[in-house]
């Protein structure tokens, strides 16, 4: 018998589950992490490589996956690429263009941004994970920003979660809001495709 967990409860249980994924990604040591980086990396360089782009990534916070080097590789490809910010708080995120060297701000939680008013739509985004499940779902860090934005994006994309194996969980518990990703990757290759 499955027992219908509510709201609250699911809320609750998200809570305590971001704080123990961010804590197992934090413990895991900077040499695994950066091995594991690296073959996240070859797995999506030649996704990315076969895109038009604009391609979104993110600047790595809390021992998350760190593809700046593939960043600056594809920029030397002259593939388009962006970072999310968060003009407004509680409202979808922007993407501004992002070349290596390029002007940078802090935005929300002081993580760096362009700092350019321009904004471009991007056709990949890569989504940082706290958490995954089997179905593809993303469990973030409780703003709701990615799923927010999703909701709003126009046009054709794709969105690929990027994490550890260490952050699979059997569900985050998906609620309406929740927009499962194109695909997931990790050390491992791609996990839910």
């Amino acid at each position: 018998m499955t027992t219908q967990l509510t709201a609250a409860a699911i809320n609750t249980w998200r809570k305590g589950e971001r704080e123990r994924l961010i804590g197992l990604r934090l413990q895991q040591s900077a040499t695994d992490r950066d091995a594991w980086t690296q073959r996240i990396a070859q797995t999506l360089e030649p996704l990315l490589r076969a895109s038009k782009g604009p391609i979104s990534f993110y600047f790595p916070f809390k021992a998350e996956p760190d593809l700046r080097p593939l960043m600056r590789q594809l920029a030397a490809a002259e593939i388009p690429l962006a970072l999310p910010t968060v003009p407004v708080k509680q409202q979808p995120m922007v993407f501004r263009p992002w070349t290596p060297g390029c002007k940078m701000e802090p935005g929300i939680l002081n993580i760096p941004v362009p700092a350019t008013s321009e904004e471009v739509v991007p056709t990949v985004l890569l989504a940082p994970v706290v958490g995954f499940d089997a179905r593809g779902f993303r469990l973030g860090y409780g703003g709701g920003y990615f799923d927010r934005t999703l909701a709003h994006l126009r046009g054709d994309w794709q969105v690929i979660g990027v994490g550890f194996d260490c952050q699979e969980i059997p569900t985050i518990h998906p609620q309406g809001h929740d927009i499962p990703m194109t695909m997931i990757v990790t050390q491992s290759g791609r996990v839910v495709d």
